[in-house]
């Protein structure tokens, strides 16, 4: 399963990570810092589609996306065209991505910002913080409903949103003990890689009506966004459909047209 891929990847990123900054030292960092985040809640909550633009590299499914690629100015350019929020990967491996392109985000925009990774150990919660993070990705398929919890209650402290993401019906339940705000739907099946919208008609039938709704992966076009409207969904998450645009202004107006 490339779950279990890319997880195994992650952990000797993770461990390299640990040794520049010990845990004590980054949960410390963390804890120090008295800026409040951007409320990444409040962004995706609107009387509208709100959209979360990508910034990412590469793909396991689709290998590299973007060749002229430079994660700051990508994302200014989101932002002058009207994206609610963006998602920086920080996974090196698959994604190609960076942390310290999470920083060099903070600095250039004004929008919250998601660390998009593969969250598994308390330490990079800790980490998303200290990088400007203003949310985190929780995977119900990676992780256990204690574990989810604790993960939350973590970011809660530290003043982080975290989006839960489900992929079926019992990821859904298993989120749903953990008081959720946000609920991402990823449209993409991890086992062979097959991308249908209707996993979030299906799925966001289960979901209560105050939980925010993001439709993830397989957003492509306007049809696709006035379906998983139509479907319940508050947000989308969008990455290679803008990130293989030229003119990425221009796409995302087209997608959110009359949406």
């Amino acid at each position: 399963m490339i779950l279990e891929d890319i997880i195994e990847k992650r952990k000797i990123q993770l461990e390299r990570e640990k040794q520049n900054i010990p845990f004590y030292e980054v949960k410390k960092a963390a804890e120090k810092i008295d800026t409040p985040c951007k409320d990444f809640y409040k962004a995706l909550k609107k009387n509208k589609l709100s959209v979360i633009s990508e910034v990412k590299k590469a793909s396991p499914s689709k290998s590299v996306i973007r060749e002229d690629f430079n994660p700051a100015e990508i994302a200014v350019s989101y932002e002058n065209a009207g994206a609610d929020a963006v998602s920086c990967l920080t996974e090196e491996y698959y994604f190609k991505g960076s942390s310290s392109y999470l920083r060099e985000k903070k600095k250039k925009i004004n929008l919250p910002i998601l660390r998009k990774d593969f969250i598994f150990d308390e330490y990079q919660i800790y980490e998303a913080r200290t990088l400007g993070a203003d949310a985190v990705l929780l995977i119900a398929a990676a992780l256990d409903t204690d574990t989810m919890k604790n993960f939350s209650t973590i970011a809660e402290s530290l003043n982080l949103n975290c989006l839960f993401e489900a992929h079926n019906e019992e990821e859904i339940e298993k989120i749903l003990c953990c008081s959720p705000k946000i609920i991402g739907i990823n449209n993409r099946n991890l086992k062979n890689f097959e991308v249908s919208l209707k996993n979030t008609q299906i799925l966001a039938e289960k979901i209560p009506p105050e939980c925010v709704i993001v439709s993830e992966s397989g957003i492509a076009s306007n049809d696709d966004m006035k379906f998983v409207r139509q479907c319940g969904a508050d947000a989308v998450l969008i990455g290679e459909t803008l990130m293989r645009s030229n003119d990425i202004s221009g796409t995302l107006q087209a997608l959110r047209e009359g949406v």
